[in-house]
């Protein structure tokens, strides 16, 4: 009834009690120990099994551990570099999409001109100075990522960009900063492309977009809040001065470098005063969504069912409601900078999280 081929198991498997002695190819355990305690987690008729990179057998009565054979290539492993995240420290990894709302300056070749000169947003005709299209892609796109990567407690988007904000306790990839922004990116930018017709159904997708990502630790909650509140106000400084100069341009009849030049060196209470009395637009009631951005989160919900079944003593089914506890991502649009909304959600820097 033996195996004809050995098991894998990780090191931490074989017993504490085993002491394994060097001799070259061959390792043989220094004390006498059944067979069938070392095979604990098998039955006593498997004949070896793999512990990391040592093939633990039986033969002639003797216990013995060889050392695998490795390929004399595997010495490059020692150039790769060591990018562990310092623990207890708050990780935060930002997606950004690349050339979304800037000029490529500088090409000189027609064919690349026509593509990268102009921004995506551009091309696929993005409704200045926000598209609630784009930004809905953007947070489907982060609430993804959120459910397929592990320990993310919080999600903050604007514009074209996202940052999420893994627990300070997570351990995931063994906290390598390469895993924590090459799986977020990925992952993001796999999800724009997959969603892409769920907001744009008239609007086909040209080529890929791509986007970038950087991973920031923060030691304390002050600086995490600190780091969150400096995205936030960026949020609003960006949007006041967007619907400032898209409203001179679409309905004052400026040109773009005229808007320019007429919102220079303006503060944010004369942006609100162009607004204001030049257009009739009060800043202040423009959708959250585009003044606060986006904020994920998790929260629980009490989900409620119906279930027919049958009670005791009654020959018919009956049916009852069921309720249930789950997580699920909630989107939030509203001011984080402050202590209110820290108040209000007291899990998402907790221990729990």
């Amino acid at each position: 009834m033996g195996n004809s081929q050995p098991r894998s198991y990780h090191m931490r498997h074989i017993p504490p009690f085993v002491r394994v002695v060097d001799q070259s190819k061959f390792a043989i355990i220094a004390s006498p120990i059944p067979w069938e305690s070392l095979l604990h987690i098998e039955p006593c008729w498997v004949p070896s099994f793999v512990c990391g990179n040592v093939f633990v057998s039986r033969e002639e009565g003797l216990i013995l551990c060889r050392k695998m054979a490795k390929s004399k290539f595997e010495y490059v492993r020692n150039f790769e570099v060591q990018d562990t995240c310092l623990g207890n420290c708050w990780v935060v990894v930002r997606v950004d999409g690349r050339n979304f709302h800037r000029f490529q300056m500088g090409v000189t070749d027609p064919i690349q001109e026509n593509k990268s000169s102009l921004r995506f947003a551009e091309q696929h005709n993005f409704t200045k100075p926000n598209d609630v299209r784009a930004l809905q892609l953007m947070n489907r796109c982060a609430q993804n990522v959120m459910e397929e990567l592990d320990a993310i407690c919080l999600a903050f988007g604007q514009s074209d960009e996202y940052s999420f904000v893994f627990h300070k306790k997570s351990n995931w990839y063994k906290r390598r900063a390469s895993k924590f922004m090459t799986h977020v990116v990925s992952q993001f930018a796999s999800s724009y492309v997959f969603y892409w017709k769920e907001y744009f159904p008239d609007v086909p997708i040209l080529y890929p977009p791509g986007f970038d990502g950087r991973v920031v630790l923060y030691p304390s909650e002050q600086n995490l809040k600190d780091y969150l509140n400096w995205r936030q106000a960026d949020c609003h400084i960006n949007n006041l001065y967007n619907t400032t100069f898209w409203s001179l341009v679409h309905k004052g009849g400026l040109t773009p470098v005229q808007a320019q030049i007429r919102l220079k060196g303006t503060l944010a209470a004369e942006k609100n005063e162009i607004l204001f009395s030049d257009f009739n637009i009060n800043y202040n009631n423009e959708p959250l969504l585009y003044r606060k951005g986006s904020v994920l989160i998790w929260q629980k919900v009490n989900e409620v069912s119906k279930k027919r079944i049958k009670l005791p003593n009654e020959a018919d089914e009956k049916e009852v409601e069921v309720s249930r506890w789950r997580n699920e991502i909630v989107e939030l649009h509203c001011d984080i900078i402050g202590d209110q909304f820290w108040e209000e959600h007291p899990s998402i820097l907790s221990d729990a999280c």
